[in-house]
């Protein structure tokens, strides 16, 4: 008998039909003497609809009242469910982030959880219930609700099963694991067994949306199985997220090994132009971007050939008008020659941990993009992950081609 955590995302639960499938698979894992805890998003397109509600009545919703407001989707989904299972002839008790105890800091709409009380959950499971947890949400100490952020389910999933040592926490979405990179833009796209979880942290980052990059991060952290599941097939395997390397790699070491292609269309970039090369220049540029809390990612710096510095980084999309207009108010006093921005770029990354024992991936990129003329704005590094900004408009080109060029089709 195993403890299993199951989440199930917006589209698994987007209608009643899709609810009681849900409930016949939990029946199904309940049958063969499994404790399974299962946490549910809102119904598909519903948090989207409470907020747009919310912004008919305040342009700028007060985030405590939209935390109150956002938080009640979930909480249609967890009660029925719980019904849905009780159809079935199980026993089921549903449960808010308030009622479990979810406790997190004061961060409306984007809290980060602080502790949990699995106790009532245990005596529940130790008497038969499947327990049904709202994803997204919690409270504060004040005993205010709080969500998550978007993605918040899979983090609440991941933390839940934290808590309780789960065996495993399977996420259910709507494709049926971890793909080599999106099928819809490489068809031939192989889906992976296995991968590891420093893979699936650098994937979730630059860009795969599988996975949201927080529950990723939590799980690394607390050492919790993940297994990514279609909740549209009755029988799969999907791909488990392990601290061990990936399929076939202990008889391959010596091989180069790319995981993945994940890619980022939204990033824009910035260039800070003719700084004056001295101490501290990358902090009178980066400061008042970072007061405002907007996230930089990718940071280069040149040298020039008049003895000034060149000095670019991206941004989110989104946050390129607000970041440009912060540079222009400062430029006279950092002493820039010119400030751009340039939205229409994308992000293309290759991941995986063969890098660690073999030389010349990098170069093997590099000549790939460059055979097909494609060319490379700026370049970012970790161990197991080479990133390049390029045009937007070759975005799609630079993931076939590389996904060609590194053999992933290819079991």
């Amino acid at each position: 008998m195993a403890l299993i955590v199951q989440k199930y995302g917006g589209t698994s639960v987007g209608s009643p039909d899709r609810i009681k499938n849900l409930a016949r698979r939990v029946a199904r894992f309940k049958a063969l003497g499994h404790q399974i805890v299962v946490v549910v998003s809102a119904m598909s397109g519903e948090t989207n609809r409470l907020i747009n509600l919310a912004k008919e009545i305040m342009p700028e919703p007060d985030p405590r009242e939209l935390d109150v407001m956002v938080a009640t989707g979930e909480q249609v989904t967890i009660g029925l469910t719980s019904m849905a299972l009780m159809e079935l002839g199980l026993k089921a008790k549903s449960y808010t982030g308030s009622q479990v105890r979810i406790v997190t800091d004061n961060a409306h709409t984007k809290a980060r959880i602080l502790s949990i009380d699995e106790d009532r959950i245990r005596t529940d499971l130790n008497a038969g219930y499947v327990v049904v947890v709202a994803g997204f949400q919690g409270v504060d100490e004040n005993g205010n609700i709080t969500t998550l952020g978007r993605g918040g389910s899979d983090t609440t999933g991941v933390a839940l099963a934290a808590a309780l040592k789960a065996d495993e926490c399977q996420i259910y979405t709507d494709v049926d694991g971890v793909y080599t990179t999106d099928p819809r833009v490489v068809p031939e796209a192989r889906r992976l067994k296995s991968i590891t979880f420093e893979e699936m942290l650098e994937l979730a980052s630059q860009g795969s949306k599988v996975l949201q990059i927080r529950s990723v991060e939590f799980a690394g952290k607390y050492k919790v199985k993940l297994r990514v599941l279609s909740s549209f097939e009755e029988d799969g395997e999907g791909t488990l997220i392990t601290f061990e390397d990936p399929e076939n790699k202990d008889s391959n070491m010596e091989q180069p090994i790319i995981s993945g292609i994940a890619f980022n269309r939204d990033e824009a970039k910035i260039m800070v132009l003719g700084v004056p090369d001295k101490p501290g220049i990358a902090y009178q540029i980066l400061g008042p971007v970072a007061d405002a809390k907007i996230d930089v990612d990718m940071i280069i710096q040149n040298m020039g050939a008049d003895g000034t510095t060149d000095f670019t980084f991206t941004v989110h999309k989104n946050d390129m008008t607000k970041a440009l207009g912060i540079l222009n108010q400062v430029q006279a006093h950092i002493g820039a020659r010119e400030i751009r921005g340039d939205d229409k770029i994308a992000k293309v990354s290759i991941v995986g941990v063969g890098m660690r024992s073999h030389v010349g991936i990098a170069s093997q990129m590099f000549r790939t993009l460059a055979e097909e003329g494609i060319n490379i704005q700026m370049i970012s590094t970790s161990e197991i992950k080479i990133a390049v900004v390029i045009d937007e408009k070759y975005m799609e080109l630079a993931v076939r081609v590389l996904h060609k060029a590194f053999e992933l089709e290819e079991a």
